[in-house]
């Protein structure tokens, strides 16, 4: 016994939208946990940027407030970690090149000076990026000193 292909019921998909837009309960905690992805730093060192990026992907298309605030934490967090770090990691190579030749001794400190210095950075960031989600869940629209302007224009373009 056959069964025609017209009897067979075909199971219906189920439609999932890809980009709806998110509700105002979603975006608030979305962009809280962009801004807390700095946290993340404290653990691992540098996976906070990438954190934000991935929160920014994902939530582009369905919400510019999220995205929005995912591109100012990722920049903040690129500016005070990596860049600080890389500066930091800079002076000490230069430090390190030139004791060779004695000059260097007398730039240690320099270099301890700008450790310090830029070691303050990523301190400043956490605590930014806290008062940042503080700000998002209650529903602000926070912008970064410097860094938020800039990204709504960049993002607007």
């Amino acid at each position: 016994m056959t069964i025609s292909p017209d009897k067979v019921k075909q199971p219906t998909p189920a439609v999932i939208p890809d980009h709806a837009p998110l509700s105002p309960s979603e975006e608030r905690t979305w962009a809280m946990l962009a801004h807390l992805c700095v946290v993340v730093n404290l653990v691992t060192g540098f996976l906070g940027p990438i954190a934000a990026l991935v929160i920014f992907l994902i939530f582009k298309d369905r919400s510019r407030y999220v995205a929005y605030q995912s591109l100012q934490s990722l920049v903040l967090q690129l500016i005070c970690w990596v860049g600080g770090g890389a500066i930091i990691g800079g002076i000490w190579a230069i430090t390190g090149i030139l004791s060779a030749i004695l000059v260097g001794l007398l730039l240690i400190p320099v270099a301890i000076m700008v450790s310090i210095i830029f070691g303050i950075l990523p301190i400043i960031a956490v605590v930014y990026g806290v008062i940042a989600a503080i700000q998002c869940d209650e529903g602000k629209d926070f912008r970064y000193w410097l860094i938020g302007d800039w990204v709504r224009g960049t993002y607007e373009n």
